[in-house]
């Protein structure tokens, strides 16, 4: 049988990959088999200049955020977890935007993590009692007898179906938190870490009794009841 000859084909793609190596130095934009080489090396580079790349602009966007954050009073990783607790979805690319183009929507951004940190943590809430205390008797010596509660508390409440005007708010000026939502609602009020560790303990919160600020769970708490519950079993 005869041999069949791909002169086309072979032509064609030895014209696309000279024309890839159009620039190269010496031999290497005209000899097809140097030229195939170093086309193949410069895209293996070619990817991990671009992972590089990446790389650098996340620095740079953490840099932005956080120069912008510190003028505020709260850290980059706070205003990261800040930002989580308040369900905002905004990737580092535009909050970097943000912080050099637009400071005023940025620090919108900035009190959203901070009401989502006071209402969701305890350390939150200490470095936030100060600063909100009179901005809390502000607002409510201008609303009257309307119930100042954070975001967060706000949406344990409809989560509970709890009234917040029949809740006593333990934060500043009144202000009711997400712990008090929970511990009207009848749920065990207890921190993130508690939380999981009472899930890797096997614990019922409802169980455990707080020693944390107005009786919410803490670690220590789960802990105390799982060797409390493994020494009456032994």
């Amino acid at each position: 049988m005869a041999r069949v000859s791909r002169s086309l084909h072979a032509r064609k793609k030895r014209r696309k990959v000279l024309e890839q190596a159009k620039g190269y130095r010496g031999t290497k934009n005209s000899s097809y088999r140097r030229a195939k080489e170093q086309v193949w090396k410069s895209g293996v580079y070619a990817y991990a200049g671009r992972k590089q790349r990446k790389r650098d602009f996340r620095a740079l966007w953490i840099q932005r955020i956080n120069a912008g954050v510190r003028e505020h009073g709260l850290s980059y990783s706070r205003f990261v977890h800040g930002l989580k607790l308040a369900e905002v979805d905004l990737d580092r690319k535009i909050l970097a935007d943000l912080a050099a183009t637009e400071p005023a929507a940025f620090a919108a951004v900035v009190e959203k993590a901070k009401d989502a940190l006071d209402g969701g943590s305890e350390e939150g809430r200490s470095q936030g009692e100060g600063r909100r205390a009179r901005e809390a008797e502000t607002d409510n010596a201008a609303r009257g007898a309307e119930v100042e509660a954070t975001e967060a508390a706000e949406r344990k409440a409809d989560e509970l179906d709890v009234d917040l005007e029949e809740i006593e708010g333990s934060g500043s000026g009144g202000r009711v938190l997400v712990e008090d939502v929970e511990k009207a609602g009848g749920e065990a009020s207890a921190t993130d870490a508690a939380e999981r560790k009472a899930d890797e303990l096997n614990v019922d919160l409802d169980t455990v009794e707080g020693t944390g600020a107005s009786g919410r769970i803490t670690v220590g708490d789960v802990e105390d009841a799982a060797k409390e519950e493994s020494e009456k079993a032994g």
